[in-house]
């Protein structure tokens, strides 16, 4: 190994682990359900963000199991050339269903979505606002399309306006894109997309929502998009495959102009080879049971309303969530591993969130409640935050704070 490059990993990897700020990847001894195994003991799991439980769920194996022996285990080539097989297809034809849109577009994942479809609408001529709290994709996305950065506060509607404003009246810039998070993922906060709307239109702005976390969990599953009743006035709806709908892959949904040129000028979709059929099949079974009824959707929300009231009284901050998405907001980054660490002794999986992913000085264990969880794993998952709350004596520090 090159000196240079084996200094500099030694270097920053033992900083990185003394500020508390290395994360250790586990590995699973079996599949991601309610309860995992990790070096032969069992914990709750409330670090997944399979949301439905669909990703152990008998009909999506079943429809992957059907499709690998149709289609093989691989498509084979890159969508453009004959990678696009006949359950690609009916995947983005019932993507489109599902989110209300003319047409949508599958990738091989959400990030791509993100790297792709930013870069391929936005370029040099063009400025992004973008809310500050956006998702690691998102900026990339933003970045690689080369355009005018401009952060907006977290969902703060008058910074908005005032950024608008001024870049519209600047004159500099041809197009000017409004994109956003749906739900974001560290805090469980939702958009404010009515608002969002308004502004957008007074101002000309190209609106962009990721919906990874509130696709299959908000607006009956359709999500925060359909929530707000807005399907005709968001330009871009971005999701995964791999969250609630259990699979892997990600989609753009919107006018079928906007998907012809996807098709055509986004690099993941040309450069890449396609989601395996399995895969694809998956999803397609995914939103089928979605849109065949709201048991999975309404369970999940009874278990993320009831795993937030538990720990909202026992003491802890669980901040501003308006989504089954429940941060224990720690604080210091040392003391947060810690709390994770104890957790997982105590029986169960709760990660510790810390710096580059939020920022300095606001560590949290995120929890993820899901629709598989029963009442009995949720009630034993509370006792043993009392016990390690009162242990590491977070839960004393933040009753005192409020």
């Amino acid at each position: 190994m090159s000196k240079a490059l084996d200094q500099f990993l030694k270097e920053n990897l033992d900083d990185l682990k003394q500020k508390g700020l290395y994360n250790e990847i586990n590995i699973l001894d079996g599949a991601n359900g309610p309860k995992i195994t990790i070096g032969g003991k069992e914990l709750i799991n409330l670090s997944s963000n399979n949301y439905l439980g669909f990703a152990t769920h008998p009909r999506l194996i079943e429809a992957t199991k059907k499709a690998t022996e149709k289609y093989g285990a691989g498509a084979g080539a890159v969508r453009t050339i004959n990678g696009t097989l006949e359950i690609h297809r009916e995947l983005e034809e019932i993507l489109a269903k599902f989110k209300h849109t003319e047409a949508a577009i599958a990738f091989q994942s959400g990030f791509n979505c993100n790297m792709g479809a930013i870069s391929a609408v936005m370029d040099k001529n063009d400025a992004i606002l973008s809310d500050e709290l956006n998702h690691a994709s998102i900026i990339d996305g933003c970045r690689l399309s080369k355009a005018k950065i401009i952060r907006v506060k977290h969902s703060d509607m008058e910074d908005l306006r005032k950024q608008a404003k001024a870049a519209r009246e600047s004159g500099l810039y041809k197009k000017i894109m409004f994109i956003t998070d749906g739900v974001f993922s560290m805090d469980g906060d939702v958009a404010k997309l009515p608002e969002i709307v308004e502004i957008a239109k007074e101002f000309d702005l190209i609106t962009y929502v990721d919906d990874a976390h509130g696709s299959g969990v908000m607006g009956k599953g359709a999500g925060t998009v359909k929530h707000f009743g807005l399907s005709k006035d968001i330009d871009m709806q971005m999701g995964t495959l791999s969250k609630a709908i259990g699979v892997v892959g990600g989609y753009v949904a919107g006018s079928k102009d906007l998907i012809d040129w996807l098709k055509v000028r986004a690099r993941p979709f040309l450069f890449s080879t396609s989601l395996t059929p399995g895969a694809a099949a998956a999803a397609k079974e995914s939103i089928e049971m979605l849109m065949e009824s709201d048991e999975y959707h309404t369970k999940l929300w009874e278990n993320g309303n009831y795993l937030k009231a538990g720990l909202k009284k026992l003491g802890y901050n669980i901040g501003q969530s308006e989504t089954p998405i429940t941060p224990c907001i720690i604080g210091d980054e040392k003391l947060t591993q810690e709390f994770s660490r104890r957790l997982f002794e105590e029986g169960v999986y709760a990660k510790s969130i810390v710096y580059p992913t939020v920022p300095l000085g606001t560590g949290r264990v995120r929890n993820m409640p899901t629709a598989a969880h029963t009442k009995e794993m949720l009630d034993e998952a509370l006792a043993i935050y009392e016990k390690v709350g009162k242990e590491l004596n977070i839960i004393a520090a933040q009753e005192k704070e409020q």
